[in-house]
């Protein structure tokens, strides 16, 4: 599952050299691995080929990165986030090329996980999901607070601060032109997935420049509650 820790990855990545080129593991690698993936290789093919730091995609890219594959795709290091990679039995992924001295580290985006998401989902498949996103969240804090095992509560929060410059990264950086037909496409945006791509890629094809409107937590909520 892509998320924006992700896309915050590969923009570190890309800050660290010319030409960004990214290796996504099949399914089946995945399962062996990791456990069952939440969305398929296509779909990941796809979200990855998306992301404006990207400037090459390699399909079914082995678990373990050698330094075969990096030659092969003429890659002179391999990045990663700080957190460690394991093999089914235990072994670094990136072990090789860390001794190869091609290796370098990016940080990873503190408090969201695919596990993450994947659990944020599961709580709101309760009987509490009518309760509002706050309302939820609040429910969390105090059961984590309670307890000898407590724990801060906020510990686990993102800690991506969206300044004004990270904000211009993941944009476009640019004005629309005197002329330009400027299309406008608001939603939730929740989840961000490869239908999300898809809608995205129409609406900027319907014009010269795309503007993106997503709704607030609020707004999402109170639409979810009407539709029910």
């Amino acid at each position: 599952m892509m998320h924006f820790g992700h896309a915050n990855s590969l923009r570190q990545a890309k800050l660290m050299g010319d030409y960004l080129v990214v290796g996504v593991h099949t399914d089946e690698e995945i399962r062996k691995h990791k456990g069952p993936p939440v969305m398929t290789q296509e779909e990941r093919y796809k979200m990855v080929r998306a992301c404006k730091w990207v400037d090459e995609v390699v399909e079914g890219a082995p678990y373990v990165t050698t330094l075969e594959t990096l030659d092969e795709h003429k890659c002179d290091f391999c990045v990663h986030g700080d957190d460690i990679t394991t093999t089914a039995d235990g072994t670094d992924t990136y072990e090789i090329v860390k001794k190869a001295g091609r290796y370098r580290e990016c940080k990873r985006t503190q408090g969201v996980s695919t596990t993450d998401l994947v659990g944020r989902m599961l709580l709101l498949s309760r009987p509490q999901h009518n309760l509002s996103h706050e309302a939820v969240v609040s429910k969390e804090v105090a059961e984590l607070s309670k307890g000898p095992c407590a724990v801060s509560p906020w510990t686990g929060v993102s800690q991506f601060l969206p300044t004004t410059q990270r904000i211009l990264q993941f944009s476009e950086g640019r004005e629309p032109k005197p002329g330009d037909r400027i299309v406008y496409m608001p939603g939730s945006f929740d989840l961000f997935h490869v239908g999300h791509v898809d809608a995205l890629r129409v609406a900027k094809e319907a014009g010269d420049f795309l503007i993106v409107g997503i709704w607030p937590d609020a707004v999402r909520t109170a639409l979810r509650h009407a539709r029910c």
